[in-house]
């Protein structure tokens, strides 16, 4: 059996690309794939066991994914550095991000404003009156 290799990449977009010998780039799959209507995505969803949708009461007592990491990623920053930058300490941070612990109100609030304009906090916890 003969090996193939094939060498890709994914662009910032989220798009893949096959890299050619020539160093072109080309669109993977060569074949766009056959769009699903919103009927087919449903069939296939419940013909799969291990994919049926979620109920109604099994959606509402879902646990919830901690949105600080998915923050803190965007941001690329350590869990280290993302601490130390907002004066939030390591441990509470891990603890939010593996769910273990949730942030109170005022850290919901905090964490809201962190994310509507990180640098404007960042510069404002630097501050130092003389």
């Amino acid at each position: 059996m003969k090996e193939t290799i094939i060498t890709a990449k994914m662009h910032k977009d989220g798009t893949v690309v096959q890299v050619l010998p020539d160093g072109s780039e080309r669109p993977v799959p060569a074949q766009p794939m056959r769009p699903m209507t919103e009927k087919e995505i449903v069939a296939a969803a419940l013909s799969d066991p291990d994919a049926l949708p979620m109920t109604e009461t099994e959606l509402r007592n879902a646990r919830r994914v901690p949105r600080v990491k998915t923050m803190r990623r965007a941001l690329h920053l350590t869990q280290e550095e993302f601490a130390a930058r907002y004066h939030i300490p390591l441990g509470t941070l891990r603890d939010w991000e593996q769910g273990r612990t949730e942030p109170d109100q005022t850290a919901k609030a905090y964490l809201k404003v962190i994310a509507a304009n990180p640098e404007a906090i960042y510069q404002a916890l630097q501050y130092t009156p003389h």
